[in-house]
C-alpha cells in the first residue's frame, strides 16, 4: 500500500513540473541542443508490378488496360526512384548487384544533373547476366569500382544521397528484388552519426578498390 501511494505522489509531482513553464523551457532547451530528430521511413517488398514508364515521366499513361503501377503510394521502388531522384550534389551507392533498369536509369539521369555519382559494386555480379553495370561504366559523370576479389564479395547494399540521407536494407537492385522477394530498405535522414559511420566505410572502400 506504501508503495502504491508513493508512486502516486510521484507522478503528481511529475504532472505539475510538466505544467510548470520552468519544466516546459528546460525541456525545450534541451531539444534545442539535441538538435531534430532523425527522419525515417521503411519500404517493403516485393511490389504488385513494375512503375509504368509514363507514371516515372509523371505523363498520363495511354494505355487502357495497363498492369503497371501508377500510384506511387503503392509502389515501394517508385518511392525509392524518388529519393534517387532528389540528389542535386552526390550520389554514392554500394550495392552487390544492379539488375534494375529503372534504378539503373536513376543512376544515369543523376549523372546527367551534373551529380557526382560514384557507383562500387562486385565484380563477379558486374558481368552477370543483365546486369547494368557496363552501361553504367560508360556513362559520363559515373564513376564505378568493383572488389576485384574472386574469393568474396562485395555484398553492401546501401547509397548516400548529397551525403545527408541513408538507403540501406536487405533490397538488392534488382527487378527480382522488387518483383519476387520479400525485401526490406530503410531511409534515413537527420542521422549524421549513422549517415557518417556509412559514408566512412564508403570512402574506405573506394580507396581499397582503386
Amino acid at each position: 500500500a506504501l508503495r502504491h501511494l508513493a508512486q502516486g505522489a510521484r507522478r503528481r509531482t511529475l504532472r505539475r513540473w510538466r505544467r510548470a513553464p520552468a519544466f516546459c523551457a528546460a525541456m525545450g532547451a534541451c531539444l534545442s541542443i539535441a538538435g531534430p530528430l532523425p527522419q525515417q521511413r521503411a519500404l517493403f517488398f516485393p511490389d504488385r508490378a513494375m512503375p509504368c514508364r509514363q507514371a516515372l515521366k509523371g505523363q498520363p499513361c495511354r494505355r487502357k488496360h495497363c498492369t503497371y503501377e501508377h500510384d506511387a503510394s503503392r509502389s515501394s521502388l517508385m518511392q525509392l526512384l524518388a529519393v534517387i531522384g532528389d540528389a542535386t550534389t552526390t550520389l554514392d551507392v554500394c550495392v552487390f548487384t544492379i539488375t534494375c533498369n529503372e534504378l539503373a536509369d536513376a543512376i544515369i539521369a543523376a549523372a546527367k544533373r551534373k551529380v557526382r555519382v560514384r557507383v562500387i559494386t562486385d565484380d563477379i555480379q558486374a558481368t552477370s547476366q543483365g546486369s547494368d553495370v557496363s552501361e553504367l561504366a560508360r556513362t559520363p559523370g559515373v564513376t564505378l569500382r568493383t572488389d576485384h576479389q574472386k574469393e568474396a564479395h562485395m555484398h553492401h547494399k546501401f547509397a548516400l544521397v548529397d551525403g545527408t540521407t541513408l538507403v540501406n536494407g536487405s533490397f538488392n537492385w534488382t527487378r527480382a528484388a522488387v518483383l519476387t522477394n520479400y525485401e526490406n530498405v530503410a531511409i534515413t535522414s537527420g542521422a549524421p552519426g549513422l549517415i557518417g559511420e556509412y559514408t566512412r566505410e564508403f570512402e574506405r572502400l573506394w580507396r581499397a578498390f582503386a
